[in-house]
């Protein structure tokens, strides 16, 4: 669609009184977010009270019209989507705005791909519309869906507000805190959001004088003895109060994350090991342990519904009550079927139902059990099957083959759960992003304790397959052609191992961190991934990029399997302003804490190689970097090598383990100096002018 055109919806799809409405971004940086949200409008064009404003702090309507799903990461970006139900949107609402805004007023223009896109209840894509020339606005409505001639139709709007969320939510009679979007961090940490929603605080506290506060407060008059007693006065008429204005609407987060600090123990001695939840020690078979850890998973779910909606909004599953099963008996033919779990989600009376196989401990999943789960889900009437292992899913390449019956109306939908990522969703809601409550908190770092628990088989990827060993033989010897399937398999399995790598380096950092994939558009992943097979037969070595946000550069992965190295390196833009040797020096000062074996290459323009040479050389000489002739400096290359295991499975001496070991050597004593580096400075500081 084009701004300002509009379509029925009715007109698109036969299934459209339910619709997803999903709000995409990407940032060539990796950098930046942004947050949805949905505003219902009344005959009078506006809203009816402050409660018909949806965002993160107010996500879901009470009768299931309007529900914030949760962010997504995607390929390139990320993916906000919101389901409304518009057969439960009251009568006097005309219109459903659909807005999304940056914090602290950061524009749009800094995004790229910045869509809407707007999916039926049965999954078809229906229309898109696309926002091309964002500049400076923080604040966009990119559409509204609104009733004509009892139809529901969709305007494509594209208005943007520089004034931020507060201004697009004013034009639309919200009333804003003018002070709450300049006052991120401090509302984030310590304001409670004020709002009139569900859940509002209903009597504000009362100051008193010596800085106490309490919801009500009782005043006790005491008076001496006297001989007569005191006059009665006459009562009076009570004055008439002016009511009390409404509620303002708070942007601000307040959520529960573990400490900083360690509490500090009460134990006689450090032998004495913390009671827990969910013990893991006793586990002695991958029945038992599969069993335990998917009762502990799906219980944890239910119980946190942040953590729920977390996992689940993925697989199209609606924000509503969850409840979770296992061990569950369902009929198939002669034998029934006992999946692991079953996923029940229920909304505005409707329920969202998905079959769970899991397994542990590596144990890959068995394509003919998943078939009959995905033959049972489609007679059932169920949306998905859901497996959960420690394989790492790969775009174009399934973890199973399941056939599925064309002939049948109802389409069930197979997904892949690692649990790597449920690891890195735990991570990142209870040390980073908050719940809402400290016992989810708790239950929280109870099923984050248990699945890094050595026994609890839910480590992620740990197996490089079994053609590694014959691929880096093959390798060794030169005996290695071009075209040999197993060497798919390797670079399949490096993939799976990158992506687990970003999965936990981004839950310990909360920040996104994902691989990046350089390949020509338009080309399919198989047919990327048979080019980089051929290309490991001829130099032996696998490669790998990682974008980690707020990063000045790409962090490069080089496994050489021919010598054995594995190479970790970044590379670094040189300023804008300033002269060279000020960029040195400053670049020794941001590498106070790398160790003194990095390397260090200055990066000029053309062809020419620059100045290099390791760390402890080049501290008390920085002027070693600078060029002898005219060339420009346009950056510089950090590097580390060290061995990398030969095994394939996940050992100390594994592969798997050198390489998580290099990057997070790397990443502590490299690349986090110019991370701080660069937040000490705002984007928009200029660089120092001179030495």
């Amino acid at each position: 669609m084009v701004k300002g055109s509009n379509v029925s919806l009715s007109a698109l799809s036969e299934h459209a009184d339910s619709v997803m409405v999903s709000l995409s971004w990407s940032s060539p940086s990796g950098e930046g977010d942004a947050d949805v949200s949905v505003l219902l409008i009344g005959a009078s064009g506006k809203v009816r009270s402050n409660s018909d404003f949806y965002f993160y702090n107010n996500p879901t309507a009470a009768d299931g019209s309007v529900q914030l799903l949760g962010l997504t990461p995607t390929e390139n970006g990320n993916e906000d989507r919101i389901r409304l139900d518009l057969t439960a949107l009251p009568d006097d609402v005309d219109r459903a705005v659909i807005a999304a805004s940056r914090h602290q007023r950061a524009h749009f223009g800094e995004l790229e791909n910045i869509r809407l896109a707007l999916t039926d209840a049965s999954g078809d894509r229906v229309l898109g519309f696309s926002i091309p020339e964002a500049t400076v606005e923080s604040a966009f409505v990119f559409g509204e869906i609104y009733r004509r001639n009892d139809e529901w139709k969709f305007r494509a709007v594209g208005q943007g507000y520089e004034t931020g969320l507060a201004g697009l939510a004013t034009d639309y009679g919200i009333e804003v805190d003018e002070d709450d979007e300049g006052d991120d961090e401090a509302g984030s940490a310590d304001a409670a959001p004020e709002c009139d929603v569900p859940g509002a605080e209903e009597n504000p506290a009362v100051e008193l004088p010596d800085g106490e506060k309490s919801g009500a407060v009782e005043l006790a008059v005491v008076a001496e003895p006297t001989a007569a007693p005191l006059p009665v006065p006459t009562p009076r008429e009570p004055e008439p109060t002016a009511p009390a204005p409404p509620r303002r609407v708070r942007t601000a987060k307040k959520k529960v994350t573990l400490p900083r600090t360690a509490k500090v123990s009460l134990a006689e001695n450090d032998s004495w090991r913390t009671a827990r939840l969910f013990p893991a020690s006793s586990l002695k078979s991958d029945r038992e342990r599969e069993v335990r850890a998917t009762s502990i998973l799906l219980s944890v779910m239910a119980q946190v519904p942040e953590f729920g909606r977390r996992l689940t909004a993925a697989f199209g599953a609606p924000a509503g009550r969850m409840e979770t099963f296992t061990e569950v008996s369902l009929p198939h033919g002669e034998n029934p079927k006992r999946p692991d779990g079953v996923l029940r989600v229920e909304r505005a009376g409707k329920l969202w139902t998905a079959l769970v196989e899991t397994k542990t401990n590596g144990n890959a999943l068995k394509p003919e059990q998943v078939q009959d789960y995905m033959d049972i889900a489609a007679r059932r009437g169920y949306e998905a099957v859901i497996t959960l292992s420690n394989d790492v899913a790969l775009e174009g390449s399934p973890l199973v083959d399941v056939k599925v019956d064309g002939r049948r109306k109802h389409k069930v939908a197979l997904w892949h759960l690692s649990w790597a990522e449920v690891t890195q969703q735990a991570q990142m809601l209870l040390r980073h992003e908050g719940v809402r409550q400290e016992s989810h908190a708790w239950l929280l770092q109870e099923l984050l304790h248990y699945l890094q628990h050595e026994n609890s088989g839910c480590h992620g990827f740990q197996n490089m397959g079994s053609a590694w060993v014959p691929v880096r033989n093959g390798i060794d010897e030169e005996t290695l052609c071009p075209g040999d399937p197993r060497t798919v398999q390797v670079v399949e399995s490096w993939e799976r191992l990158v992506r687990q790598v970003c999965l936990r380096l981004g839950g310990e950092l909360g920040i996104k961190v994902v691989p990046v994939q350089r390949a020509k558009r338009g080309t399919d992943p198989q047919s990327r991934r048979v080019e980089v097979a051929d290309r490991l037969c001829v130099d032996g070595r696998l490669d790998a990029e990682i974008r980690i946000d707020g990063v000045p550069g790409i962090l490069g992965i080089s496994a050489d399997l021919r010598t054995g190295k594995l190479r970790t390196s970044i590379e670094v833009p040189a300023p804008d302003q300033g002269y060279p040797l000020s960029w040195v020096k400053r670049l020794m000062k941001q590498l106070s804490e790398a160790p003194a074996d990095l390397h260090v290459q200055t990066l000029l323009e053309g062809a020419a190689v620059g100045p290099r040479g390791t760390l402890e050389r080049l501290r008390p000489e920085p002027g070693d970097l600078l060029p002898k002739g005219p060339e420009r400096i346009t950056g510089f290359r950090l590097s580390l090598s060290k061995s990398v295991g030969s095994t394939r499975g996940n050992s100390e001496n594994g592969f798997i383990r050198s390489v998580d070991a290099a990057v997070d050597r790397f990443h502590t004593t490299v690349v986090a100096g110019l991370e701080q580096r660069a937040a000490r400075r705002p984007k928009s500081a200029a660089p120092d002018a001179a030495a």
